[in-house]
């Protein structure tokens, strides 16, 4: 078999075949190009008779890349991105756009981040809209892969450790994130309750009444996770969807909650509140932003990322 003559190479082809692969999808690949999916198909089978391999195969209901395809893909989306950013640098104008961008997070990261956005926005891009819906999971790659948001932010320790393993193994990874800020949780109660005082150990915390912030609304979460690890349990006698609504009721009533540290300051309420430990070890809470490998090199998004960055860095530089 003659080798590949590159000179001849179509380059478009390598934009589907870069599409293709990061989507497993023919038909996704195609929405994304804007191409009907008969063309999606000729262009990889032009590419097959080109580089002499199959690249990708019917596999349930998604395309099984080749081993030579998986070899090849890294160094095909790294040229792509780098002619992206080299032909349209400044494809995005923030004091001219009317863009409307959607993030997804909690609460409690919102009261840190978008009075931040909220003064990017005025001084920087006065026709940009943003519109902050609930996240309510802690996957939140479904929302992003339909294009529901374009970017995610909030604690995924599970996501990052898929992400990894599968970048290890050498599997595609269509997901990219960043890390913003680091926070801890405490144990939160009214200022006169029974346990802001005296010693508060694992037994005390585990026979007090809790609520527990849950966006998907399951009574069990990561503190439920680490005690467990322990052969501990505590009873959870409420569930809310909200970090407001938790500091709300604390502050009202003899329930337990467990918070993030820094959001305490942003309730309203913090005098009204006592903060303390946690009598067991937990690990560190580490906010990410996530976002669609399709969107990294679009400059809208560029700026996006770049704005949410500093309003995080302005929120946490005390």
């Amino acid at each position: 078999m003659n080798s590949p003559n590159f000179r001849t190479l179509d380059l478009n082809l390598l934009r589907v075949f870069d599409e293709v692969m990061a989507e497993r999808s023919l038909t996704r690949a195609a929405r994304n190009l804007s191409l009907t999916q008969p063309a999606v198909s000729n262009a990889l089978r032009r590419l097959r008779e080109t580089l002499g391999d199959e690249l990708v195969q019917r596999s349930g209901q998604g395309m099984a890349p080749t081993p030579r395809a998986l070899a090849i893909w890294p160094a095909v989306r790294d040229a792509l991105q780098q002619l992206h950013e080299s032909l349209i640098p400044n494809e995005f104008v923030p004091a001219q756009a009317t863009s409307t961008f959607v993030l997804a997070m909690a609460d409690a990261t919102a009261a840190e981040l978008i009075p931040g956005l909220t003064e990017t926005l005025e001084h920087e891009a006065p026709g940009v809209t943003m519109r902050v819906v609930p996240l309510t999971t802690r996957d939140p790659r479904p929302l992003l892969d339909d294009e529901a948001c374009d970017l995610a932010v909030g604690y995924f320790p599970s996501v990052l450790a898929d992400l990894t393993a599968r970048a290890q193994s050498g599997e595609p990874v269509p997901f990219l994130h960043q890390r913003l800020y680091d926070g801890e949780y405490v144990c939160v109660m009214r200022k006169d309750h029974p346990l802001a005082l005296g010693s508060f150990t694992l037994d005390r915390f585990c026979a007090a009444r809790h609520m527990l912030v849950s966006f998907s609304g399951r009574p069990h979460g990561f503190i439920d996770e680490a005690l467990a690890s322990l052969g501990r349990t505590r009873h959870v006698v409420l569930t809310v969807n909200q970090f407001f609504t938790a500091g709300r009721v604390v502050a009202n009533s003899n329930l337990l909650t467990v918070l993030p540290r820094h959001f305490v300051w942003v309730t309203g309420i913090a005098e009204q509140l006592v903060l303390r430990p946690l009598p067991f070890d937990v690990s560190p809470v580490n906010v990410d932003a996530l976002w669609h490998r399709r969107s990294q090199q679009r400059g809208a998004h560029v700026w996006l990322r770049q704005a949410v960055v500093r309003a995080a860095n302005k929120a946490f530089s005390a």
